[in-house]
């Protein structure tokens, strides 16, 4: 076994997993927020504020289920976990491309997040569109939304969060 320790903590406008939370950062650019990194890991942000985004890995602290299905957000169909960005998987590991607009000390500002506050950081990547953008895809049943993006989808209920 392995533990792994969070490099900091999210702060956000969001409370719990029903307090209007984007589905996905993307879908409300301007929310704004903030990382709070642990101050041995300040070197480590040297030459990241030539990136306009990063990705942040973290902890979905406040999910207590594991399921393998589960009807995302934006569908009606059940699907299979790993096939969707629900909280609800095995390590409750989730990622998020952010938009980098600051760093002081160890704050960085950004925008476009979909954590609740107090979400516990494991990871900071640059993104990179050399590494992280592959042109020939597929995207499974997420096909049907990739003509036009949902209207600021949130997710508005607890059972609407638990998938129920």
């Amino acid at each position: 076994m392995f533990e792994i320790e969070p490099i900091g903590i999210i702060h956000s406008p969001f409370r719990d997993g029903y307090d209007n939370v984007p589905v996905q950062g993307r879908f409300s650019p301007d929310t704004e927020g903030t990382v709070e990194l642990l101050p041995r890991y300040r070197e480590g942000l040297r030459d990241l504020d030539g990136f306009s985004h990063i990705i942040l890995l973290y902890y979905f602290h406040k999910s207590d289920s594991v399921k393998m299905t589960a009807r995302p957000y934006l569908d009606e169909k059940e699907r299979g976990i790993f096939a969707i960005r629900s909280p609800h998987r095995p390590n409750h590991i989730g990622m998020t491309i952010v938009r980098l607009e600051g760093i002081e000390g160890t704050l960085l500002r950004i925008k476009g997040l979909d954590m609740i506050d107090g979400t516990p950081l494991l990871d900071i990547k640059p993104y990179s569109p050399v590494f992280d953008n592959f042109r020939d895809t597929r995207i499974g049943w997420m096909a049907r939304y990739s003509e036009q993006e949902p209207d600021d989808p949130r997710v508005k209920s607890r059972e609407e969060w638990l998938h129920e």
